[in-house]
């Protein structure tokens, strides 16, 4: 049976006209999933067409994720959905709270007739470009979170620039593509500036900082911050072996670091707010409430996951700096 009709007269460009056709096998059950397509030489053949033509049609379906190429094979119906508008591939350097907030903004925010694919490469630079490669050419859109990762852009490159988006953190390099990025140095200079009254009442402050996972322009601002304002300070990158004394302030970017130093200020019985000062990163319905609350620097996550689906839908080609806000509480 001949799965793909092309009328030469009709006004519908070709390749449009064997996209019709594929669907409409789909629809009628010609074609089921893991069914295999004619080849693109065949259909080049039997119907008088370039191979371009039958390589371009099968490209916008293979982005929409109804049908796949497996190397070496050909090409196979992936999905009976053919309401598939866009595929969107997402990549994360790793899911927590504040992530799934950002998620579930985004995906709140898609029109209908999207799929969106979640990876996480858990900032290994590996894991990433292994993600990225198997993935070249199977999505109509890419979102790329790389973290602190080096060398990212020698990956993303291997994408086509017009459907890459950039998300969280905004690498020099990667400044050709359209982004919703957050400022980590600008963001925590003016939060610490905007506690820097409270900030005084204690000895030092320090920084718990993980070159592996943390931006490397909220240590560049914090390092800012205490030498403009004459601050004593510490930067460790690691609770484990690290008691909190009396006077001391702690900024911590991760959760569990939140835990862990909570749970080290109660066993060396220290008061929160009195003794010992804590600002954490990223604002969860958890830190509105536990040991009262605790004052955070943070973006708003929802935010940005509405405006990157904006970006998407509307395709903008724009830089969009997401705001931070420090949110004062009791662990101060």
């Amino acid at each position: 049976m001949d799965i793909v009709s092309i009328i030469k007269k009709s006004g519908v460009p070709r390749y449009k006209q064997i996209i019709a056709s594929v669907e409409e096998a789909i629809v009628n059950g010609s074609l089921r999933k893991g069914d295999k397509l004619p080849s693109l030489n065949s259909i080049k053949d039997k119907h008088e067409v370039s191979r371009d033509t039958v390589f371009t049609a099968f490209n916008e379906l293979r982005c929409r994720g109804v049908i796949e190429s497996i190397a070496g094979k050909g090409f196979y119906v992936a999905s009976e959905d053919i309401l598939l508008n866009q595929k969107i591939f997402l990549l994360f350097d790793e899911f927590n709270s504040f992530k799934e907030d950002l998620y579930n903004s985004f995906i709140n925010n898609l029109g209908d007739g999207i799929q969106v694919d979640i990876f996480f490469h858990h900032f290994n630079e590996k894991v990433f470009s292994r993600l990225i490669y198997d993935n070249i050419g199977d999505y109509s859109c890419y979102v790329i979170m790389p973290a602190n990762l080096p060398h990212t852009h020698q990956v993303v490159e291997k994408l086509p620039k017009d459907k890459v988006y950039i998300l969280d953190q905004m690498h020099k390099e990667l400044a050709q593509y359209p982004a919703i990025y957050q400022n980590f140095q600008n963001d925590i200079i003016e939060g610490l500036n905007n506690a820097l009254y409270a900030i005084k009442k204690y000895e030092k402050i320090v920084l718990l900082f993980d070159k592996n996972k943390q931006p490397q322009g909220l240590l560049e601002g914090f390092n800012f911050f205490c030498k403009k304002n004459n601050l004593g300070n510490e930067i460790i990158d690691s609770l484990d072996h690290r008691k909190p004394i009396a006077g001391e302030i702690f900024v911590i970017p991760e959760d569990r670091g939140l835990i862990i130093i909570i749970k080290k200020i109660k066993e060396e019985g220290l008061l929160l707010s009195e003794d010992i000062g804590i600002i954490s990163y990223n604002d969860t319905l958890l830190k509105e409430i536990v040991e009262g609350g605790i004052t955070t620097i943070s973006t708003d996550f929802k935010e940005m996951g509405k405006r990157l689906a904006q970006m998407i839908m509307n395709k903008e080609n724009v830089k969009i700096e997401n705001p931070a806000n420090l949110m004062i509480r009791k662990s101060l």
